[in-house]
């Protein structure tokens, strides 16, 4: 029998509370016009690890370059990538596209309705599914986001860490019995919105909460709770500014982290004793890597995977965006100097 102290007492009368906040104070955006499954597919791709004002006119721009899945289907990987990129988390982009064509291939062009179908595609898993299908199709089944987790461990006062198996059973516990019998759209927007606007991961608007009265934790800002973090590792970066009148030189990379995505070509020495002409500090997972560029080069031969590629025609493609950072710089650099 699930704890009686993890339990929500009358989850109808939160329910009820929760959806008429949401219906006055929920905000105005994009993909909450549209409830067509690709729109939607496309938000929540988009909206994973990154901030709702970053993905707005991204979201716009990817529909009006890609309208539906036959449409991404039918794109190149370099097509898909070059309006991604900016978003970060390349893969995010590449599992869309490989979705799009098994949606095709697999289902005419037309998303299933069942979540445990959905999860199945390349991207998606458990809470993608269960957000597509409340969103899309309004079912009532769970869906957790960071917004929404934080928001389940305080009502409940939860101190299991909610990035452990222990935490995540609780929270899809509590979940599970505020489900409505119907009108899984409202329910799970009101509950993100809440994380989003009220319930903050720091000094949470507890006296403007519209279900204050049903929340037990009496230290909000201490929840939830997770496992530490692992150590921020620093790595260093040395790249290649090799330019030749109105061309630059670059390299396509192939492994899984920038998979596709063009990039300043490595050095192959180690720089001792220059200066770089511009370096930059980027996050990667758990690393903070230093991007140094020096001036170097052209070499004899060029290797697989690098291309001469014209200044004037950059900005149609994808470069990883440390690397657009530091080539825009050194140019409007060398435009001023000259």
């Amino acid at each position: 029998m699930q704890n009686q102290k993890l339990k929500i007492r009358q989850p109808h009368l939160l329910r009820a509370k929760l959806a008429a906040w949401f219906r006055a104070h929920g905000r105005d955006l994009p993909w909450r016009r549209r409830t067509d499954p690709y729109a939607v597919m496309v938000s929540e791709f988009m909206l994973q690890q990154t901030q709702v004002a970053t993905v707005i006119p991204f979201f716009e721009r990817w529909l009006a370059r890609f309208p539906d899945f036959p449409t991404l289907a039918a794109a190149t990987e370099a097509e898909v990538l070059g309006v991604w990129q900016g978003l970060g988390y390349y893969s995010r982009a590449r599992n869309l596209h490989r979705a799009a064509q098994q949606i095709v291939a697999g289902f005419g062009g037309v998303l299933p309705t069942d979540p445990a179908v959905i999860a199945k595609l390349p991207g998606v898993g458990s809470y993608t599914a269960g957000a597509i299908a409340s969103f899309a199709f309004d079912q009532p089944v769970v869906t957790i986001d960071g917004n929404i987790a934080r928001v389940l461990a305080r009502l409940v006062d939860s101190h299991e860490p909610i990035d452990t198996a222990a935490g995540a059973q609780v929270l899809r516990q509590v979940a599970t019995d505020l489900l409505p019998p119907s009108g899984g759209r409202e329910h799970t927007s009101a509950l993100m919105e809440l994380g989003a606007l009220i319930c903050s991961p720091t000094k949470p608007q507890c006296l403007l909460c519209p279900v204050r009265e049903e929340c037990r934790t009496p230290d909000p800002d201490s929840l939830p709770i997770k496992k530490p973090r692992p150590k921020i590792v620093p790595m260093r970066e040395d790249c290649g500014w090799i330019v030749r009148g109105r061309r630059i030189l670059l390299a396509q990379q192939t492994g899984s982290r920038w998979r596709g995505l063009w990039k300043l070509p490595p050095l192959i020495a180690p720089v001792n004793g220059h200066e770089p002409l511009t370096f930059l500090t980027y996050p990667f997972t758990h690393h903070r890597v230093q991007l140094s560029v020096y001036r170097d080069a052209a070499p004899e031969r060029l290797a697989a995977n690098e291309q001469w590629f014209l200044l004037a025609e950059l900005s149609d493609v994808a470069l990883a965006a440390p690397h657009r950072r530091a080539i825009d710089h050194l140019l409007r650099a060398e435009e001023a100097a000259a």
